[in-house]
Formats: C-alpha cells, sequence, structure tokens
C-alpha cells in the first residue's frame, strides 16, 4: 500500500474535564425515567450496584492480554460522576417522580417510600404534547401554544432555566416517552433546516411533539438521544442541525428485551452457518408503554424497528441459501396484569447439516424498566463525554443501545451486538490515544 493510499485514523482530540453538574433532561416521567432517576439516587446512597452499566461496572483492556491492563471504563475516560447528576423531566401527567414510580409499579414499595423526600422534588415541566400522535394517553399537564414553533420556544425556554435552576455547566436530554404513531419521512418539511422550522410555524403534520424536543435541545447545544422507534432526530434537517452546533446525537429506541436477544443469538447462528426459516416473536406487557402499542399506528412504529434487525445481521443477499425469504413475525400484546415485566416468546425454526430442520425456544420474562434505566444512565454519561471530546452529528459508537442505530446515510447499521460493543470501546480508546484492539494475535506467536 502506498502512503497516499493509507487510511489514517485522525489523533484524539484533549477531552475537557467533566466540571461542575450535569443536567439529565428527560422527556417522559413514567416507568423507565422514575426506575432511571431512583436507581442513581439509590446508588448515590449505597443502597444498590448499577448493574447493566457499562460505565459504572465494566472493564475495558488496554493493550496485549499479557500487560492485564484492564480498569474500569468508569476510570479510563473523564465521565461525570453520579454524584454530578442532576434530574429533570418533562410529562403530561403532574405527578411527581415519587408518584409516578408508585404508579409505575416497578421497584418495590419500601425503596420508593425511602427515596420519597428525593423523588418528590422532582416534579414534570409541562410538555410538548399532541395526543394524535400518541392516540391512547391523555394529559393536562401540557404548554398550549399557536403552533409548533412557539412550543419549540417553550421548550428552549425550559432548558435554559433548568440550567440556571440548577446551576448546570452542562446538560443532555433523552427521549424516554411513548412511541408516537408511524411517520414516514418528509424531505419536503424535514430535508432543510430551513424547511423543518417552516413546517413547525405551519403546524404540519409531519412534525411530531418529539421532533421538537430534539430540536430545542440541539439549539441549546445540549446532545440528544432518542429511546423510542419514532422519526425524531434522524432527519436531515435535525442532522444539519446537530453539525451546525457541535452536538452529537443517537438513537434509536432503547434495546432491552426481546430484540436484545436477538442480536445475541442471530450472530452465533451465522456465525455458524446455519440456516433460519423463521423467527415467531410475541410479547405480553401491561404497562402504559403496552397501552401505547395496543394502537396500531404506534404498533408499526416499533414494528419496523423490531423487524429490520434480522435482515442486517443475517445479510441474507449474501446467504441466500441459508437466509432468502425467512419468515419473520412480532407482536405484541398489551395484557394489563403483566405491568412492566414484560414476556417475550420466540420460536426459531433453525436448518443443520444436510437441510435437517431444528428448533430454538426462548421465554425471557424480563423487566423493562430495569432493563433500560442502565441504558438512559450509559447514554447520559457518554453523550456528555462524547460533547467534551468535540465529537458532533451521529454518534454510531453508541449503536449497542440501540434497536435501529443511527448511522451516516451511505452506511447500513451494524446489529449485531458483539460488532457494537467492540466499536464503543475502541472508540473509547482511541479517545485516549491506546491502540485499537483487533484480536487478530499474532504478535504473541512472533
Amino acid at each position: 500500500m502506498t502512503e497516499k493510499n493509507k487510511t489514517s485514523i485522525p489523533s484524539p482530540a484533549p477531552i475537557a474535564e467533566p466540571t461542575g453538574k450535569l443536567g439529565v433532561l428527560l422527556v417522559g416521567l413514567g416507568a423507565v425515567s422514575t426506575t432511571f432517576i431512583a436507581g442513581v439516587e439509590a446508588v448515590r446512597r449505597g443502597k444498590a450496584l448499577p448493574i447493566g452499566s457499562l460505565t459504572q461496572m465494566a472493564c475495558i483492556r488496554l493493550g496485549k492480554r499479557t500487560e492485564n491492563r484492564n480498569p474500569r471504563i468508569r476510570d479510563f475516560v473523564p465521565l461525570a460522576t453520579l454524584d454530578d447528576l442532576v434530574f429533570g423531566a418533562w410529562d403530561i401527567f403532574p405527578d411527581s417522580a415519587y408518584e409516578a414510580a408508585l404508579h409505575a409499579g416497578v421497584l418495590e414499595r419500601s425503596l420508593i417510600e425511602d427515596l420519597k423526600p428525593f423523588l418528590s422534588k422532582i416534579k414534570p415541566m409541562p410538555a410538548a404534547f399532541d395526543r394524535s400522535y400518541v392516540k391512547r394517553l391523555d394529559g393536562r399537564n401540557v404548554k398550549p401554544a399557536a403552533n409548533k414553533y412557539e412550543l419549540a420556544e417553550q421548550l428552549i425556554a425550559d432548558i435554559e432555566n433548568f440550567r440556571k435552576k440548577h446551576h448546570c455547566t452542562r446538560l443532555v436530554m433523552i427521549w424516554c416517552a411513548s412511541t408516537e404513531v408511524y411517520l414516514e419521512p418528509a424531505p419536503k418539511h424535514h430535508g432543510t433546516l430551513k424547511a423543518f422550522e417552516a413546517a413547525m410555524k405551519a403546524n404540519h403534520k409531519s412534525i411530531a411533539p418529539s421532533m421538537l424536543y430534539a430540536y430545542a435541545a440541539l439549539k441549546c447545544g445540549v446532545p440528544f438521544a432518542n429511546g423510542a422507534p419514532n422519526l425524531t432526530v434522524d432527519i436531515p434537517a435535525l442532522i444539519e442541525l446537530a453539525q451546525m452546533n457541535n452536538v452529537p446525537i443517537c438513537g434509536k429506541d432503547f434495546k432491552t428485551g426481546q430484540t436484545f436477544m436477538k442480536t445475541l443469538i442471530a450472530p452465533g447462528l451465522k456465525s455458524r452457518m446455519l440456516g433460519l426459516q423463521g423467527w415467531y416473536s410475541t410479547n405480553i406487557l401491561g404497562n402504559r408503554d403496552g397501552e401505547v402499542l395496543d394502537d396500531p399506528e404506534s404498533f408499526k412504529t416499533k414494528e419496523e424497528s423490531k423487524l429490520s434487525v434480522l435482515e442486517y445481521i443475517l445479510q441474507p443477499e449474501l446467504y441466500p441459501e441459508l437466509y432468502r425469504d425467512f419468515s419473520h413475525v412480532v407482536r405484541i400484546n398489551y395484557y394489563p396484569p403483566r405491568g412492566d415485566n414484560k414476556e417475550g416468546w420466540d420460536n426459531i425454526d433453525i436448518v443443520g447439516w444436510l437441510g435437517y430442520p431444528m428448533q430454538i425456544k426462548i421465554n425471557f420474562l424480563c423487566r423493562d424498566s430495569i432493563l433500560a434505566a442502565p441504558l438512559v444512565l450509559d447514554l447520559a454519561l457518554f453523550l456528555d463525554l462524547a460533547q467534551r471530546a468535540g465529537m458532533r452529528g451521529i454518534q454510531e459508537w453508541l449503536s449497542f443501545y440501540f434497536k435501529s442505530p443511527m448511522v451516516a446515510p451511505q452506511l447500513y447499521p451494524e446489529h449485531d451486538i458483539f460488532i457494537q460493543l467492540m466499536k464503543l470501546k475502541n472508540t473509547l480508546r482511541h479517545l485516549r490515544g491506546e491502540d485499537l484492539i483487533t484480536h487478530l494475535g499474532l504478535e504473541y506467536y512472533d
């Protein structure tokens, strides 16, 4: 390879230290947000461990295996500490974090009561909400406005007021609210920032409430993560705004239960060149998310997010004999008695040597918000790190956390969770000037 054709990796930029308070602004103060907030406070008090959080519990290998350098991620890169975090939220219901946590029914009552003085002080700001986008919910804690542009201006004012009130040096925003109805990209209204702002002023239906939050965050220089499958920050206008204001963005749809299992198992099947005839998935859940997804239009948004995973991992265009035309069915059923304890059933029909059929069956009795809460924590801390490191726009290295990860327009998303984790850790190594790990290992046998 000539010197001219070599691909070079740019040197890491200096990372500003995480001084002062980091405000975590949450859109939605429901099961996920209250489980996250209460969990962070419980960990800060020494009452629990932050299980499920890479930033708090994972180690990262540096250098050769023989060097035995394996620091915790939180000791390797300069992350905000849990004591630095302060919380704010918007919600259509006026309940405090204490009342919302009781209603969500995720955490034990004794823990919620123990944290009552802290949780009761966190009260949601009125939300920018339009029931036509989330048809199964309605609340009175909402902002009045003449148009969507005015709503965005009110959100911007909320952000700046929160920053001043809590003396935050930095902020991040994470969408933890319900799934909106399915929207197709609208180039006429989503294609440029100018067109997007005109559509907001015209109250156009292509501008969903989640987009208003993303717009407000980016206008204020606040990193934004989308934890739902909505079309939100993944449109050209808002990607343009993120680049313009040097703000990191990522999404979408937290990878928690059934899709988490798919991104574990599908790479294993592909690695052994085992065929797939069909993958049937069904879920039952009874929380507010389940109620929202009982609406066909909101379900379509979620379905699109869930269905894309296997196609990208298995690559049927490369392996038609193994994966062409496999049947992939996803169902979600609202079942109130189950509450937040979601149950995912998977039937996987696979094909082995000489075409002999086999089956895998999975029954994952998970707790949706318990799985999501540490993802919210990691995303808040990593987005803040990215901004302090001068990273802007789409943060593909955070794909690990999402069902439908954002990528550059010319790329397909990487869904294999093991590749995603490698990319995340190598990004951290790069930021600190450490060698990237390839696992080639030839140096041990020279």
